[in-house]
């Protein structure tokens, strides 16, 4: 059993209303204050998500190979996937900031990514890659390993490049996009 201070797995009547919640080699998730899981979203081993964030539909967040750590207020959408990349040397955690909005059916495994990022729906962020705050991914972009992209920036494409700053329009889209999944989910919990 996990130690007082951390999440254990819901009781079998609460199960289906906060996901799969599973241990991986004795390690638990741990989860925050007002954080809405939904039903057929899976969490596995050590995985911390951050008070105020959302789990949607059909998403999967594993954390088998090493560590996955989600903020504050963040948003991981229906059908994505956050994984930890895996080497010889050792587990790449995935690491996301507060206010980060990961798309419909993106994936992301073995990355940093800073606060108040914006992953567009169907992103592809490969292994060694650093995200500065403020950025934005845009839909179906695959970002090669190894990528650094600045704070602010805009990035697009197959494979993706910086294509600029962040527009302060798209700026306002991405803290609405925070900011909304916050209130959708406490609607989602209340009716749990």
């Amino acid at each position: 059993m996990p130690p007082d201070n951390e999440s254990r797995l819901p009781p079998d009547n609460e199960s289906r209303a906060s996901g799969l919640l599973l241990p991986f080699n004795g390690v638990y998730p741990t989860i925050g204050a007002d954080v809405f899981i939904a039903p057929t979203a899976v969490i596995v081993g050590d995985v911390t998500v951050g008070d105020h964030s959302s789990v949607w539909f059909g998403a999967t967040i594993r954390g088998d190979y090493g560590p996955i750590r989600i903020g504050g207020r963040c948003s991981i959408q229906e059908s994505a996937t956050v994984h930890v990349f895996h080497t010889d040397d050792g587990p790449v955690p995935t690491i996301l900031g507060d206010d980060v909005t990961v798309g419909h059916g993106a994936v992301i495994e073995g990355c940093e990514i800073g606060s108040e990022v914006l992953i567009g729906s169907n992103a592809v962020i490969l292994p060694h890659v650093t995200i500065g705050s403020r950025s934005i991914v845009a839909a179906a972009a695959l970002v090669r390993g190894g990528t650094n992209v600045p704070a602010g920036s805009m990035i697009a494409g197959v494979p993706a490049e910086v294509r600029g700053p962040v527009s302060s329009k798209s700026r306002l889209l991405a803290k609405f996009a925070a900011r909304e999944y916050v209130e959708l989910a406490a609607q989602y919990r209340k009716h749990q």
